[in-house]
């Protein structure tokens, strides 16, 4: 089975489809978030530095870390962002970019195995983004639209990453290490749009072999109580096949979602991990009295 191995110097994480799905964090996005940009512009870190520690804390396994900011020094930002957060949390990290030289300074900055995020299926930006993977050793995310824009073909977006896929190859880049994203459009405006990703997911996994993520906010965006449908979508998409998505670790619903989905999976094995997170608390005294009882019950038959 194929698995996607990213690393930074204290942690190591696969995404697999055999593997516990990982939720990598969004947070660190100053995209919609216009005091996170004045900060952030302005050398303010703070926020920053507790939307990271937050996350790993709630549960991220892996962190994706955006600096775009208009008419500000990108690739610096980022680099200092990426070097901050790793020294905070012990996670590997998505460097999140547009720019090409932003993705640059963030993999010059980044100790480990990053996740590069993103290549499109443009012929210009593939041999811009795909050089800089190969060079850093880094994992890429690929993001099924080209010249021709989304389309809303599910046929079209396997075509367009499948061709994604094959021209990393071209680069020395192995296909385990391009994580494909097949587009969430939003169910809200896009009737079919789940269904839509989920028989796309199938195929990405079925035929191509290849892992996925996702926004998977993007399936809620215009609609009220979108935490709900987040968390309805993140199961349905895994029992399809995705193995990864950029979401929100705050939320109680969602990281619950996942990690029953994880159990119907097998990828919790013995569901471990879910009885670890909602065992109920014994109260003091009570585990003893019960050992007692149960010799004392077992003696007359010894």
């Amino acid at each position: 089975m194929t698995r996607t191995i990213l690393s930074s110097p204290r942690m190591e994480v696969a995404i697999g489809f055999d593997e516990p799905f990982v939720l990598i964090g969004e947070r660190i996005n100053p995209t919609g978030r216009k005091l996170l940009a004045e900060e952030m512009r302005a050398g303010d870190y703070s926020r920053v530095e507790r939307d990271a520690v937050a996350q790993v804390e709630a549960g991220a396994r892996m962190l994706d870390v955006n600096a775009g900011i208009p008419l500000a020094d990108e690739p610096g930002i980022l680099a200092h962002a990426i070097r901050l957060v790793q020294a905070l949390v012990p996670v590997p990290l998505a460097i999140d970019s547009s720019i090409p030289e932003a993705l640059e300074a963030g993999l010059a900055a980044y100790e480990g195995k990053a996740l590069v995020n993103s290549v499109t299926g443009e012929e210009e930006r593939m041999e811009r983004i795909l050089p800089l993977v190969k060079r850093y050793g880094a994992a890429v995310v690929a993001i099924s639209n080209d010249d021709t824009g989304i389309s809303e073909d599910p046929d079209v977006r396997f075509a367009v990453a499948k061709r994604i896929v094959e021209r990393a190859e071209d680069h020395g880049i192995p296909r385990a290490d391009v994580v494909v994203d097949p587009l969430v459009m939003p169910i809200g405006a896009m009737g079919g749009a789940g269904l839509q990703v989920f028989r796309l997911v199938r195929r990405l996994r079925d035929e191509l072999g290849v892992n996925t993520t996702c926004g998977a906010s993007n399936i809620s965006f215009g609609l009220p109580k979108r935490v709900h449908i987040n968390a309805a979508f993140l199961p349905m998409a895994i029992a399809a096949g995705l193995t990864s998505a950029i979401t929100n670790p705050m939320e109680e619903e969602i990281r619950t979602a996942i990690m029953a989905a994880d159990v119907l999976t097998g990828n919790d094995a013995n569901a471990g991990r879910w009885i670890r997170a909602n065992r109920e608390p014994v109260a003091e005294g009570e585990a003893g009295g019960r050992r007692v009882n149960l010799r004392r019950r077992a003696a007359p038959g010894a």
